[in-house]
């Protein structure tokens, strides 16, 4: 029989979420808040909360000085590509590994997954020089590539777990009425998996959205992206935190929509592909 919480210990358990998840949110909040302050209110000690002039001066000057469209578009276009190629190129991967095994299949995960252990900079020097040669420097495509192999373990990792929850028993059954290797992947395993595809993409697009290393190294001006963007804001004249956080919270709003409208299917993904 299942134990009886109390209307007490429901309360606390609610009031202790909330206050966690308030506390994760309270630097976007902070962010958020301070783009509507002038300088000297966002860089006031004590620092004021609430209670200040609202202003959109910080938005008005972002916009006269930066192309937001081009960079949005240039981070749409980077975070959806290389995630769509991720996916591409993982779905077999991690089909052959679920489904086909080798004894090697446990080595070759641990060895894909400890590349992310891997500092970024220790290949940025021959990447960069590859970049140069290829002529991919400042690009997107080039910054496509490079995000698709960075996330591909965790892609591969992610579908692989959910996978292993499908019971092969349903693909030898297609075997047996004539679906081929590709009929199989596409019209039996893949609508089985799309919890699972499903929250796989959205943490990908997550992950190629907020990552700067690579492209504050590898664009210029062209290819540019939103991490670009902000950056752009912190000048040898000093950081402009009101400005900053204007160019942060425009920057930010497109993946918090995409987060709250995914949300339900991310929790629906995760639950299905948790690993016993």
């Amino acid at each position: 029989m299942a134990r009886a919480v109390t209307t007490r210990r429901k309360a606390i358990n609610t009031a202790l979420a909330w206050a966690i998840g308030l506390l994760i949110f309270f630097p976007i909040l902070w962010t958020i808040l301070t783009s509507f302050k002038t300088e000297g209110q966002a860089i006031a000690d004590p620092p004021i909360f609430l209670f200040f002039d609202w202003t959109l001066e910080n938005y008005a000057i972002v916009q006269e000085r930066s192309d937001y469209m081009r960079y949005l578009v240039n981070s749409i276009i980077i975070a959806l590509g290389s995630t769509a190629l991720g996916i591409v190129v993982a779905v077999p991967a991690a089909w052959s590994m679920a489904f086909v095994p080798s004894k090697r299949t446990k080595d070759i995960l641990m060895w894909m997954l400890s590349t992310k252990m891997l500092p970024a900079v220790g290949v940025l020097y021959p990447i960069y020089l590859l970049f140069i040669k290829m002529g991919l420097l400042d690009s997107r495509m080039g910054l496509v590539v490079v995000l698709m192999l960075i996330n591909l373990p965790i892609i591969v990792w992610m579908l692989y777990t959910y996978f292993k929850e499908i019971p092969g028993e349903i693909l030898e059954a297609a075997r047996m009425d004539g679906a081929t290797l590709k009929e199989e992947i596409i019209y039996i395993l893949t609508p089985m998996a799309v919890p699972g595809i499903a929250s796989t993409l959205l943490l990908n697009v997550i992950l190629a959205w907020n990552e700067a290393f690579w492209t504050l190294n590898l664009t210029a001006a062209k290819a540019a992206p939103l991490t670009a963007f902000i950056a752009s804001y912190s000048s040898p004249e000093g950081l402009f935190y009101a400005k900053l956080s204007a160019a942060s919270t425009m920057a930010i709003a497109p993946i918090l929509i995409l987060g709250w409208f995914s949300q339900k299917q991310l929790v629906r993904g995760l639950t299905f592909g948790a690993v016993k």
